[in-house]
Parts: structure tokens; C-alpha cells; sequence
């Protein structure tokens, strides 16, 4: 009644179906962890959000890499702006998506060692080129207030790290490269500033830690669609047999051979 699960196409089909079981069920707990890693991360980001600042030299160093409970912790930085290395960041875009500069501008602090502070974006109003007209920074020491981020690289921004640009440009923030530019202490990671001066570029907003994405939906298709490999295979199996029962039915008798006495 079902020999036919026996031939090449047929056993075929099944192994694929077997393999794809595991396979599709492998991609739900892929995920699903994704999906609790993004609720993680945005409780992080809430809890350094809402947790109040402290010294910067409290939670980074020099040479040190920013740990993910500091990223995006509300610190505070006593010194003086360096605006002579001031540097841009190239193709930043801002809320509207309009295309241009961060602003980075070295802040000594008092014991000599230097904090980057990313004062924010400017737009790209002449050509890439040239270094844009900056809005300058405060004179004399100030305070300056702000989101610990993490040094940006092009694995985890995508963002390719090009050579040779005009001078006082790059393309990703990093302490290590601003320690050698300038031959100073650097503190690990630098800070998104959020404490607005006067004519000061556009601030930088706050990430969004709200949203959860699709990652338990994409799950839980997966996890369906590896349920649905043996129901398809049955309905399959059983639509075949009827169409062969069907087949057997009608097919017409084979004539029956002539006896010898009719011969």
C-alpha cells in the first residue's frame, strides 16, 4: 500500500524534510535569543539612562575599553576645550537623516589626561573636502555633562575606517587613534554631550531602547514552518496513495490469453 515511500523521489523527499526540521527549529532558538538579548540590552540602556552621572574618570580610562554597563551612563568632566585639534566625523546623519559632520572636540581635564566629546552634529554645507564652519565650544573651564559611548570600529558600526582623508577628518571616533594624534593620555571610549551650550552644534539624541524588533515573531514562524514539514509530508503521502488507489481502479484489464482449444 505504500511501497511507493520506497522509490528514489520519495526518499528524497524525506530526507530533506528531515533535515530541514532541525534546521528550521535551530532558527527559532536563534531568535529567540536575539530577542532576549534585545530585551536585555534595552533594560542596560534604561538602567544607564536613568542611573545618575558620575565623574567620567570613574568608570574609563586610558587605553582602557568602555565595559557594556558603562556604555551610555550619564558622566560628568571638569577641564578646558581643546578646540585647535577639534576633528570631524564624516557622513553622520542626524534625526532628519540629513547628511554631515560630528563634532569632536578634545576636553582636557584638570590632570592633564583628555576626554573626547562628541558636541553634537553640523551639517555638510560645502563641499567633503573642506572643514565645515564649527560652531566654536566654551572658553575657559567649564563642565561639561553627557553619554559614555563606547569606541566605534567597523565591526560592530559597518562603517569602513578610510585612510588619506582632508586633514582634521575621520571616519570612526576611536581614543587609541586621538591618543597618537595627539600625543596625549586619552580616556577609553568619549561622550556624546547632552548639557547644550550656547550656538552649540545639534545634540545628539538619546537611543531608543523601546522597541523590541521582530526577533520572537521571526521565532516563532520558524518554529511553525518546522511543524508544518511532517503535516505537509502526510497530507502529501496521503494524496498519493489515493491517487495511485485511483489510478489502480481504472486502469483497464489486460486481455486475457487464448486457450489452446480456441487456438
Amino acid at each position: 500500500m505504500y511501497r511507493f515511500l520506497l522509490t528514489r523521489q520519495w526518499v528524497i523527499l524525506t530526507l530533506i524534510g528531515l533535515v530541514l526540521i532541525p534546521v528550521m527549529i535551530e532558527l527559532g532558538f536563534w531568535q529567540l535569543h536575539r530577542h532576549e538579548n534585545r530585551v536585555a540590552r534595552n533594560e542596560r540602556i534604561g538602567k544607564a539612562l536613568d542611573a545618575p552621572p558620575v565623574p567620567a574618570e570613574r568608570l574609563t580610562s586610558p587605553g582602557r575599553e568602555v565595559p557594556d554597563s558603562a556604555v551610555y551612563r550619564a558622566v560628568t568632566a571638569k577641564g578646558t576645550y581643546d578646540a585647535k585639534h577639534e576633528v570631524v566625523v564624516r557622513r553622520r546623519t542626524n534625526g532628519d537623516d540629513e547628511v554631515g559632520f560630528h563634532v569632536l572636540t578634545p576636553f582636557v581635564l584638570d590632570d592633564g589626561k583628555v576626554l573626547l566629546v562628541n558636541r553634537g552634529w553640523i551639517p555638510a554645507d560645502g563641499p567633503q573636502t573642506a572643514f565645515p564652519k564649527i560652531p566654536a565650544p566654551p572658553r575657559g573651564e567649564v563642565t561639561v555633562t553627557g553619554r559614555l559611548m563606547r569606541d566605534e570600529t567597523s565591526a560592530a558600526s559597518g562603517i569602513k575606517d578610510v585612510r588619506g582623508l582632508p586633514d582634521r577628518q575621520i571616519m570612526l571616533i576611536s581614543s587609541g587613534q586621538q591618543a597618537h594624534a595627539l600625543g596625549k593620555q586619552v580616556l577609553g571610549g568619549y561622550v556624546q554631550q547632552t548639557a547644550p551650550s550656547a550656538d552649540s552644534p545639534q545634540l545628539l539624541g538619546a537611543p531608543d531602547h523601546s522597541g523590541i524588533g521582530p526577533h520572537m515573531a521571526y521565532a516563532v514562524q520558524w518554529w511553525l514552518f518546522a511543524a508544518g514539514v511532517p503535516a505537509g509530508w502526510v497530507v502529501l503521502v496521503r494524496r498519493e496513495r489515493k491517487d495511485r488507489l485511483a489510478a489502480a481502479e481504472t486502469a483497464p484489464a489486460e486481455p486475457a490469453e487464448a486457450s489452446p482449444a480456441t487456438a
